[in-house]
């Protein structure tokens, strides 16, 4: 039932975030263990995609940009985003986003990059 289910993960780019409010992961760790939960992802037959938010200010156009160019099944929005407190404003943004340009896809929330794929499959 995966097969050709688009998703994609929506998160800070793990360059750009503030060292006061990044998770315990470092950059790089973050990065590959979103590679990885991408990796699984694939290998259970989903088309997943990773896009990077890299500040407040664009955060918007960028979701905006990705939604109308692509059809989702499902849209995850990660932890790093809804968890920081001064990402609040941010996370609001983003589902707003979501729910204009993608009003068919399920939305979804991870707890932390390690249980993406448990999330995604809660609704696809």
């Amino acid at each position: 039932m995966t097969d050709n289910k688009k998703v994609v993960l929506i998160g800070w780019n793990p360059e750009v975030l503030d060292a006061n409010n990044k998770p315990d992961n470092a950059p790089k760790d973050i990065m590959g263990t979103l590679k990885a939960e991408q990796e699984k992802l694939h290998n259970l037959g989903y088309q997943a995609s990773l896009l990077f938010i890299n500040s407040a200010d664009t955060a918007y156009n960028t979701v905006k940009n990705d939604l109308t160019a692509t059809n989702y099944d499902c849209i995850l929005i990660g932890a790093g985003v809804r968890t920081i407190p001064s990402s609040f404003l941010v996370f609001e943004t983003l589902v707003n986003a979501v729910h204009e340009f993608a009003p068919k896809a399920k939305i979804c929330f991870n707890t932390s990059p390690q249980d993406t794929t448990t999330a995604i499959q809660r609704w696809i």
